[in-house]
């Protein structure tokens, strides 16, 4: 890896990978690193992305997903250990990610300017989706947990990349980003599937204090606060970083914003500002 100094903070990442490496998740194992210049060794986990199995063989969804959401499972249960190694996410950072949506989609890309009474109710949305967050437990969330930070692997699958963002916040933001992921969609069925299997394999205190419609209720919310993010974020990477080729997720991620928004009256003014810009 090539992260300069400058640019790029290498202690994070070696922080991260120390941690998740002891808590036995799959992640590169640090060869060897020079910090002044920002170079590291690490294991080779190959070019081959969960998203690239998923397009060229389907039929492997089912397993590929299965290893996906045990290697979830046990880092939130192991990382109970090491709460204290990393940052909360907090209200403030939950909010500032939504205005991403707001800053870099509806402003730089579509001109698009909120009137005060579109901004008041747009703040109602947003409080209501932070509250969200932080009514879940919070655990250990790798927090871009999706098919192209997976990698496909002959053996302990999956390898995990990009971790250096990880956080303590909400039990359901890394499952929501692997089954309502950006860059592929999964049939209902399988969602709802593998919604299960994480629900039903959680601490039975977790399960005993939240029922499976709350537990659902929480994982549709948090992902219209991580899309709004991400459609913010495809259009900065755009226009800050010249990588256009993000903006062809948008549509995809817009319409879960638009479908799952739907069964929640306190997401009206989003669902509705969602279908006027669509």
């Amino acid at each position: 890896m090539d992260a300069p100094p400058n640019k790029e903070n290498c202690d994070i990442f070696l922080h991260a990978a120390k941690i998740f490496h002891e808590i036995g998740v799959n992640v590169p194992k640090i060869i060897d690193k020079n910090m002044s210049n920002g170079f590291i060794l690490m294991d080779d986990f190959g070019s081959k992305h969960y998203l690239d199995v998923l397009k060229e063989n389907p039929s492997k969804k089912k397993s590929l997903y299965f290893d996906a959401i045990e290697a979830l499972l046990h880092l939130q249960t192991k990382g109970e250990n090491y709460h204290n190694h990393f940052p909360f996410y907090t209200r403030d950072l939950i909010r500032k990610e939504i205005l991403l949506f707001v800053d870099w989609f509806l402003i730089k890309k579509l001109g698009y300017e909120l009137t005060e009474s579109e901004k008041e109710q747009f703040e109602i949305c947003i409080s209501f989706l932070v509250d969200n967050a932080r009514e879940q437990p919070q655990v250990l969330v790798h927090r871009d947990y999706h098919s192209r930070n997976l990698m496909h692997l002959s053996s302990r699958n999956p390898g995990v990349l990009d971790f250096q963002d990880a956080v303590i916040g909400p039990i359901t933001y890394d499952l929501v980003s692997l089954l309502r992921d950006c860059y592929i969609t999964l049939s209902s069925d399988l969602v709802e599937l593998l919604f299960d299997k994480f629900y039903e394999n959680l601490n039975e205190k977790i399960r005993n204090r939240y029922s499976k419609n709350r537990f659902k209720r929480f994982f549709d919310l948090m992902g219209i606060q991580r899309h709004l993010k991400a459609i913010g974020i495809f259009s900065r990477l755009n226009y800050r970083d010249g990588k256009q080729n993000y903006l062809k997720d948008i549509p995809r991620t817009l319409n879960y914003i638009y479908r799952v928004s739907e069964n929640y009256k306190e997401l009206n003014f989003l669902r509705e500002l969602i279908a006027n810009i669509k």
